[in-house]
């Protein structure tokens, strides 16, 4: 793999690459499915009106709330157990989850399912990016994590066109036969060296707790944190909730959150190539995330200039936030690359897990806004803020991309 005469990607595009950016699709595909079959599947349970959108936040809320606990669960398990151990153990159970769900005869059924299947996915993408980040050498990682991350939000294109063409029950075991489809795959992948080279009793594994008794260490987990809320602002407000955005601004003709849903993370596939690809170019982690964070913020001022605008005008404007909003790659790569063996699978995979987990609260702030300031002061406000808190904690990281990782915690 070292043989200086192989092209990059040849050395890039190994197994443990691709099975693991397969099971990220697959990850997407299932976390985001609920978002687009959460009318037609509710409508068909009986609910109706606001019933529908109540229980729809609920249902979003367990699984977001499975997430947050299964990212600690599979982070610990991870350092503790092995990379390869979460792998298996997680896309088993959002498998069989994502199955049942499509044999639901009720709401509580369905939330209780969506919960399951929400502990499972979280342990995918950061055991994975571990596993990644400990098999490659420095200078070709980010190339392998930019390609897990690119081809992993095309998940959200193909729950869009699965639902266009199938009954939402069949869509939820569309997934589920995939995941063990991919599980299959994953027999053939091998443990990370530097896991098993850091196998010792002497070494405290999968500690989350010092993660906060440490201040260096808390210091190090809080801005790994804090630098990817912005993304999930832009997802979370304003693609979210594009039809109240598109009603405030006039904009021309229907808008469907599933559509720019859709535009969005087509960008985002998109961004986390580029994103990835810079820092390579640039050997900086921070000043091409620095790039991507600004331009991300001018695209934000663009997507608040469009009153008026036509529909497909409004797409186009979801879709270059999400090109600028792409250093999701980036961001799990930084998370991983700051913190050594013993602890570095439980940051992997909470980190990520604690951000999706940040669109409750920002969510929460918009809504609460919007009844006195109306839906654009509300998505700014909550703008500046997620900007701010990610603009501050970028500055004052560490750049990591030579960073050697063969090394543990104490």
């Amino acid at each position: 793999m070292n043989d200086p005469r192989l092209s990059v990607m040849r050395q890039v595009l190994v197994l443990p690459v691709i099975v693991i950016a397969m099971g990220y699709f697959v990850d997407i595909y299932d976390l985001i499915l609920f978002g687009v079959v959460r009318v037609a599947s509710l409508s068909e349970l009986g609910l109706s009106g606001e019933a529908i959108t109540s229980w729809g936040s609920i249902i979003l809320n367990m699984q977001m709330g499975g997430m947050l606990i299964g990212g600690i669960l599979w982070g610990m398990l991870g350092d503790k157990k092995g990379r390869l151990s979460v792998l298996f153990a997680s896309i088993t159970l959002y498998s069989v989850a994502n199955l049942l769900n499509a044999f639901v005869i009720n709401v509580e059924q369905y939330a209780a399912l969506r919960f399951i299947a929400g502990i499972g996915l979280a342990g995918e993408l950061g055991a994975g990016v571990t596993l990644v980040a400990e098999i490659l050498p420095k200078h070709l990682r980010g190339y392998g994590i930019m390609t897990i991350a690119s081809f992993g939000v095309l998940g959200v294109v193909a729950a869009n066109l699965v639902t266009e063409h199938f009954a939402w029950r069949n869509a939820y075991i569309f997934g589920g036969v995939l995941g063990f489809l991919l599980l299959l795959l994953r027999f053939k992948v091998a443990e990370s060296g530097m896991f098993k080279h850091n196998l010792s009793d002497d070494v405290k594994r999968g500690d989350f707790l010092s993660l906060f008794r440490n201040k260096k260490l808390f210091t190090k987990y809080i801005k790994a944190i804090a630098i990817g809320i912005p993304l999930w602002y832009v997802v979370g407000v304003l693609v979210m909730f594009s039809p109240e955005f598109a009603k405030a601004l006039f904009i021309v003709g229907n808008v469907s959150a599933g559509t720019a849903l859709m535009y969005c993370y087509i960008g985002l596939a998109i961004g986390d190539f580029a994103s990835g690809y810079l820092s390579q170019m640039m050997k900086s982690r921070k000043k091409a995330f620095a790039i991507f964070l600004l331009f991300s913020v001018a695209s934000v001022l663009y997507y608040y200039t469009l009153n008026g605008a036509t529909a497909q005008q409004f797409y186009v404007a979801a879709f270059i936030m999400g090109v600028f909003c792409g250093y999701w790659a980036l961001f799990i790569t930084m998370a991983a690359e700051q913190f050594g063996t013993n602890i570095r699978a439980t940051v992997a995979t909470t980190a990520p897990n604690f951000v999706r987990g940040a669109v409750v609260p920002i969510t929460s702030s918009f809504i609460l806004l919007k009844e006195s300031v109306g839906v654009l002061s509300a998505g700014a406000i909550v703008g500046v803020v997620s900007f701010f808190l990610g603009i501050v904690a970028l500055v004052l990281t560490q750049d990591t991309f030579h960073k050697d990782l063969d090394y543990i915690e104490t």
